[in-house]
């Protein structure tokens, strides 16, 4: 009988025979202990996926970077007082050369030590592992600008834009190389993600996503695929008009499939079940709120049958917030584990 490990693996080699998979999610620090008091089990996340028999656990490698002066990795707010929003103007916001931009002291792979990681990914050697950096760079650019400020200057100063970007990315690369060259076989599949679609469309237009975004996903993404990854790109949002770019990019898996969001359904990206797996797809907008639990049921079944066989049935958002009824995480985990 496989583990949870191998039904992984091949739903991302898209040869998977139905066998169900499962992907809690992350539940929110505030939601940890209501469902622990709910199931009557230690105040954990662990504890949680234990209980609902999780097959995934995913591990980001952002949070080992330990700088002997306590700098942080990434400090968009360098010399200035900055409001901690996307839309806040950042230590870029005004910057005309790429001079400027060079000058910043972009952070250093050799304060990133991952041994401690390693030993704990140990631990699920039978569990379908997502880890890596987390590759952010779109978020880091408007943190870094401003959001607004970083789409205006994609027509103004794309040169500035492009600079930081390459700065940015290079950095990643640097701290993934370094990741998954002592990585070895603990994890199986690169995830990484940024946000770039709103609920009706994509942030950008199609052209500005293809010059400012979509190298840096390639330059990203071959990182994996030299360390024979799969990966996994997580975006919320509406994102079809770029799916096709996302393939030919070596993407082999979206998550998290906003449901609601326009051009997102089950039914819409059925066209790509051939192209991709799927890890996502029900709805954490309305109905793992409103729902039922024979309702959640319903709908793995359904949106099951429309992506899969090659689909890792988890809330179409990870971060699992404290309206969502526990009754309605345990109906999607036991709807998931049944085979088709």
């Amino acid at each position: 009988m496989k583990n949870s490990r191998q039904k992984g693996l091949d739903i991302f080699n898209r040869k998977s025979n139905g066998e169900g998979v499962m992907w809690t999610g992350h539940p929110n620090t505030d939601t940890v202990p209501i469902f622990a008091k709910e199931w009557g089990i230690e105040p954990t996340r662990e504890a949680i996926y234990e209980y609902l028999n999780d097959d995934c656990r995913w591990f980001m490698a952002d949070g080992y970077y330990h700088h002997p002066e306590g700098k942080p990795m990434l400090d968009p707010s360098f010399g200035i007082d900055r409001a901690k929003t996307l839309s806040a103007p950042g230590c870029f916001a005004e910057t005309e050369t790429v001079a400027e931009v060079d000058r910043y002291p972009w952070p250093d792979v050799k304060y990133l030590e991952f041994g401690e990681l390693y030993k704990t990914m140990d631990k699920y050697s039978d569990k379908l592992v997502f880890s890596g950096m987390w590759c952010c760079f779109f978020h880091n650019l408007c943190d870094f600008m401003g959001m607004e400020n970083y789409f205006i200057a994609m027509y103004e100063r794309p040169e500035v834009v492009e600079a930081i970007t390459e700065h940015l990315v290079d950095f990643y690369i640097a701290a993934n190389e370094k990741f998954f060259s002592g990585l070895g076989d603990r994890a199986d599949v690169m995830f990484f993600g940024n946000d770039f679609g709103t609920q009706l469309d994509l942030f950008l237009s199609l052209e500005q996503f293809r010059r400012f975004l979509l190298p840096s996903f390639k330059r990203l993404i071959a990182v994996g695929k030299k360390y024979n990854k799969k990966v996994m790109l997580h975006s919320c949002g509406s994102i079809y008009r770029i799916i096709p770019d996302l393939i030919d990019a070596g993407v082999d898996a979206l998550h998290p499939i906003q449901a609601k969001a326009a051009g997102m359904s089950a039914q819409d990206l059925s066209q790509y079940k051939n192209d991709l797996a799927f890890v996502g797809g029900i709805d954490a907008q309305s109905l793992f709120v409103n729902g039922t639990p024979e309702d959640i049921r319903n709908e793995v079944k359904r949106v099951r049958g429309l992506l899969g066989p090659n689909i890792i049935i988890s809330p179409s958002h990870e971060e699992i917030l404290p309206n969502v009824p526990a009754a309605n995480i345990l109906a999607m985990a036991e709807a998931a584990h049944k085979a088709e």
